[in-house]
């Protein structure tokens, strides 16, 4: 699977567990990292911003449609073989990673928090690392998904 780590910092504990974790998964087909325009510091804070985009490869499945309204019949079509609500099940039984905050069809968000005190300083500064993780698999719904 190739991993595109170019638009990414390589900044966030997190979220290279969280690369990690998705690396492992069999049905992701693509993977990319980038670093989102929210990311700022300032004194006491450091709020980090990443976004990860995946695809998932395809299965071929036979689906029963009707032909010129009532006939039935079956096709075959392409589906992704594992959806995002599958992937946020997966990685919420990964230790490291943990249940999302939020998620819906189209976007899973992480907000891990942490207290940072680099060492020969007397005063530490808070860290947030957001993550947020967009399946580009999915698109509009198609009018055969909905026949039963």
């Amino acid at each position: 699977m190739p991993v595109d780590t170019s638009e990414w910092s390589g900044d966030g504990a997190f979220t290279r567990a969280l690369i990690d974790a998705i690396e492992a998964i069999d049905e992701v087909a693509f993977l990319r990292v980038e670093d989102a325009p929210a990311t700022r510091a300032d004194v006491g804070y450091q709020l980090i911003s990443n976004e990860i985009y995946v695809a998932f490869r395809t299965c071929a499945v036979r689906r029963r449609v009707r032909r010129f309204g009532f006939w039935p019949a079956s096709m075959t079509v392409e589906e992704p073989c594992l959806a995002l609500a599958d992937l946020e099940r997966t990685l919420s039984g990964v230790e490291a990673v943990g249940e999302a905050d939020y998620g819906d069809d189209g976007m899973l968000q992480y907000l891990k928090t942490g207290r940072v005190v680099p060492p020969y300083q007397t005063r530490g500064y808070k860290l947030v690392e957001l993550v947020r993780v967009y399946d580009v698999t999915s698109g509009p719904p198609r009018p055969d998904q909905n026949q039963p």
